[in-house]
């Protein structure tokens, strides 16, 4: 079935008004309708994701849904709030058709489902090509208890959620790599890159223990160097460090030279924040109290910039610090 045996407004009522909350109004009318409660303040991110760009044309529909939304609720997250609504415009080829929109608006509605959120409405138009897909998420945090990029102190630590570089080795999967990895690790992977996981639930929890948090989006070193810029001082890494999962053990352990690669890869999407020494245990009871591993990599000094250590405290060089989007 062509996705041009639909108009707009039929789309809109068939695939995205069953996913509207109260504030969407049954997606009848052109905007939506917000509360926010006295003491609070609304945070509002936007992300779009572009086919061949940010996922794989052939990826799931249903898996670039739920990858659409987390990477927008992982910016709620960094910034300590909840989430609670969200905006979809879609800009699609109509070759996909209608099929490929149902997989991708069910997707939408597991996820809902599992962070507990709605959608208010968007957009839908066709393109030529490639897909475009653009979402905007709304949280709530209480108002003073947001996380900013601009707070962090020296002698903070530099702490990272999860593991790093699962997301770029199961894109290299996808793209032919490392062939021989058993099946378990290559399925681990690949759905590390295809469905992030959002940190909804630790983002809320660091508000007055995080001096500044970023999620992890364009590489570590690089969204790390955002942190260090907006706040006005440095911090150094030591790779050994980074927490790894016992998935990319098995591609890294054999090719040692490839970590410092994990260190710059994009689409990781744990939260990367500062706090000082005295919260380490505080950190420590949320690690333990949400199953989430979380692990200190380095320390914010005085100065500028993001420099690299190796084990014998040799100083690594890097070509570029994360994904360029220009």
């Amino acid at each position: 079935m062509a996705g041009a045996e639909f108009g707009e407004f039929e789309r809109i009522r068939r695939f995205f008004a069953p996913l509207a909350g109260p504030g969407g109004l049954e997606l009848l009318d052109d905007a939506a309708l917000l509360d926010c409660k006295a003491g609070h303040r609304l945070v509002v991110t936007a992300d779009a994701i572009v086919a061949g760009v940010h996922y794989l044309p052939d990826d799931p529909p249903e898996l670039v849904a739920r990858k659409l939304l987390r990477v927008n609720l992982s910016d709620l997250a960094a910034m300590g709030a909840r989430p609670l609504h969200y905006v979809l415009t879609t800009a699609l080829p109509a070759e996909l058709g209608s099929e490929w929109l149902a997989r991708f608006a069910q997707g939408l509605g597991e996820d809902q489902r599992h962070f507990g959120i709605e959608l208010l409405g968007g957009d839908s138009v066709s393109t030529p090509g490639p897909a475009v897909l653009s979402l905007t998420a709304i949280g709530v945090v209480t108002a003073g208890m947001e996380v900013r990029r601009n707070g962090a102190k020296p002698d903070d630590l530099v702490w990272v959620s999860g593991a790093i570089g699962d997301a770029f080795l199961g894109l290299s999967l996808l793209r032919g790599a490392y062939s021989g990895l058993a099946p378990g690790h290559r399925d681990y992977l690949i759905r590390r890159f295809q469905v992030p996981d959002s940190r909804t639930e630790l983002g809320p929890l660091l508000s007055g223990i995080a001096h500044a948090m970023i999620d992890v989006s364009d590489g570590l070193l690089a969204d790390l160097g955002h942190i260090c810029e907006t706040s006005g001082v440095a911090a150094i890494v030591q790779l050994e460090t980074l927490p790894l999962s016992p998935a990319a053990r098995f591609v890294v352990d054999p090719d040692p030279h490839l970590r410092p690669r994990l260190a710059t890869a994009g689409d990781d999407y744990e939260l990367l924040f500062t706090a000082p020494p005295s919260a380490s245990m505080a950190i420590a009871a949320l690690s333990s109290r949400l199953g989430t591993p979380i692990t200190a990599i380095g320390k914010i000094e005085p100065g500028a910039g993001v420099r690299l250590f190796g084990a014998e405290g040799e100083k690594i060089s890097v070509d570029q610090t994360g994904y360029r989007h220009f």
